[in-house]
């Protein structure tokens, strides 16, 4: 049997064009200059939001969180003010917010159920209930009909929040989807769908 030797091919090389006498090109694309965009300025409130906390709660933890804030406000609240219902319903407004902020995404949904119960569980040190359990609870319930304006509140702040982010996972595993094949998927694959 007869083996033929091959060569190995030979790089080809591109023709340049010719240097004029000064160094440049003779003939070109012609160079246009791009103009520098200045960099652009943060605002100064977004490295304070940068520094913010941001943890991911369960439910439950979401929840508890809530309760155990709320509780802690509202016993200030009548240690400090002697049970001053409009600061505890302005507490209670960042808290619903923070709340729905932190939940983990697979818990959106609960937020909104979490946070009047928080707010329920935080009225009792400043709702003024005497008489045992019975007048205790009389109060809560009294305190809860006459604020439930901060409770609506809290809880539409909740609500819509979790919808924004419900709205914003839902877009961007929309957008994962619609990427082309070899874009998507863990290891250059195409993306799942789920």
């Amino acid at each position: 049997m007869e083996q033929h030797r091959t060569s190995s091919p030979q790089p080809r090389q591109r023709p340049q064009a010719p240097l004029s006498p000064q160094g440049t090109l003779a003939e070109g694309p012609a160079v246009i200059p791009v103009p520098v965009r200045p960099p652009r300025q943060v605002p100064p409130i977004v490295p304070l939001l940068r520094r913010i906390p941001n943890p991911r709660l369960t439910g439950l933890g979401a929840g508890l969180f809530g309760a155990a804030v709320m509780l802690a406000l509202g016993s200030l609240d009548q240690l400090v003010l002697g049970g001053s219902a409009v600061v505890y319903g302005l507490l209670f407004l960042p808290v619903s917010a923070l709340t729905a902020l932190w939940v983990r995404e697979a818990d959106l949904v609960t937020a909104p159920i979490t946070v009047p119960i928080s707010f329920a569980v935080g009225i009792v040190p400043i709702s003024g209930g005497s008489g045992g359990f019975g007048g205790q609870a009389m109060a809560v319930v009294t305190a809860l009909a006459v604020h439930a304006g901060w409770l609506y509140g809290g809880t539409l702040i909740a609500g819509v929040i979790t919808c924004v982010r419900k709205v914003r996972v839902m877009m961007g595993r929309r957008r994962r989807r619609g990427r082309p094949d070899g874009a998507g998927g863990p290891g250059g694959g195409p993306a799942r769908r789920r």
